[in-house]
């Protein structure tokens, strides 16, 4: 009984000793590979996780792991690409984007992609901090200049600092865009008046003065006269 409690315990302590001598043995190989890196990649590789030989710790932020193209992070508008035509204010669920769109006298311009400009952007404003990244503003976009960029470090101490502003007017080059249309508007008007009703109604009032006026008629009762009786 007893010389089979010693066999035991000798059994297990040389048991311990050899896991512990393969444990050190895998820390060994590991000091001895430090001065390697594993390579960056992006999460959409397969090989992401299975890179067994060197360090895995990234010195964030001055290295970042590769974003995947189809990520859905910061919104950014290319303005000079934007028609104004307010489908991603209009289709998002959280009312994030803000448009006011001012209406030009003439094609402003065109996109990259051939687009006509008319719409002058008086404010385009994305407030991230009530994005919801749905990524549905990307999509109804006709120019493609709304996209999310690879950028999600962005917080900030202050809330209003997630306000981001695309136009390319300032709030006196939109006031003046919005006052020169309210003239040329005024203008095209009176201009469209045609001159035949012009001149028929000088006519009228010409001949209004000239004509007199005629008496008004009054009617009058006769008084009724009773013969007298004979």
């Amino acid at each position: 009984m007893k010389k089979n409690h010693k066999n035991t315990y000798w059994k297990n302590f040389w048991y311990g000793l050899k896991t512990s001598w393969n444990g050190l043995k895998i820390s060994i190989k590991h000091f001895r590979k430090l001065n390697q890196r594993n390579k960056p990649k992006g999460l959409e590789n397969r090989n992401y996780s299975q890179e067994k030989d060197g360090l895995v710790t990234f010195f964030y932020p001055y290295e970042t792991i590769p974003m995947p193209d189809n990520g859905r992070y910061r919104l950014y508008n290319e303005i000079e690409d934007c028609i104004v035509c307010d489908k991603c204010a209009k289709v998002c669920p959280v009312d994030c984007i803000e448009i006011e769109a001012i209406k030009a006298t003439e094609q402003v311009g065109t996109t990259s992609d051939g687009s006509p400009i008319r719409l002058y952007a008086g404010k385009f404003d994305i407030d991230m901090a009530k994005c919801c990244y749905c990524g549905l503003c990307t999509t109804v976009c006709p120019t493609e200049c709304l996209t999310m960029t690879k950028v999600y470090d962005y917080s900030e101490f202050d809330v209003t600092d997630m306000m981001y502003h695309f136009t390319n007017l300032s709030p006196e080059k939109a006031q003046e865009k919005k006052d020169f249309l309210v003239q040329f508007q005024k203008e095209k008007s009176e201009k469209n008046v045609p001159k035949t009703d012009i001149v028929a109604e000088q006519i009228d009032a010409k001949t209004s003065e000239e004509t007199p006026k005629k008496p008004i008629f009054r009617p009058k009762i006769k008084p009724i006269i009773k013969k007298e009786e004979e």
